[in-house]
């Protein structure tokens, strides 16, 4: 055996050892991605159940959003026709009642004048 066949056992074997050192990192890189692999499926797995009760939970809540406008709509009428009547009611009855406290009042001093003779209005 020559010097350059010593050489070339010694360089192929720290080539062999270096491919040693390289695999080990590679091998637990494998298995990260293996793993990386599973969590995302898992993940995926999770997701598709909960989306389908936020669906579900975004359609009941439409619907009972539905029932509150309504709700709202015949509060407004409601409203509406309590103002209408309460304008009904002080127009008939205000203006009547109006004419009244103004004629009571008008005898009242017409009364009161009548019992005080020593009084007498001056106008200036």
């Amino acid at each position: 055996m020559s010097g350059g066949d010593i050489a070339g056992l010694i360089a192929a074997g720290v080539f062999a050892i270096l491919v040693a050192l390289l695999a080990v990192p590679i091998f637990k890189l494998g298995k990260v991605f293996d793993e990386i692999r599973t969590t995302i499926k898992q993940i995926g797995d999770g997701t598709t159940p909960l989306i389908e009760e936020v669906t579900n939970t975004v359609a009941t809540t439409n619907t009972q959003l539905g029932k509150v406008d309504g709700i709202s709509n015949n509060v407004s009428d409601a409203t509406a026709n309590i103002s209408a009547l309460s304008s009904l009611i002080a127009a008939t009855i205000g203006q009547p009642l109006i004419k009244v406290s103004a004629f009571s009042y008008g005898v009242r001093q017409a009364f009161a004048g009548r019992g005080k003779p020593g009084r007498s209005r001056h106008s200036r």
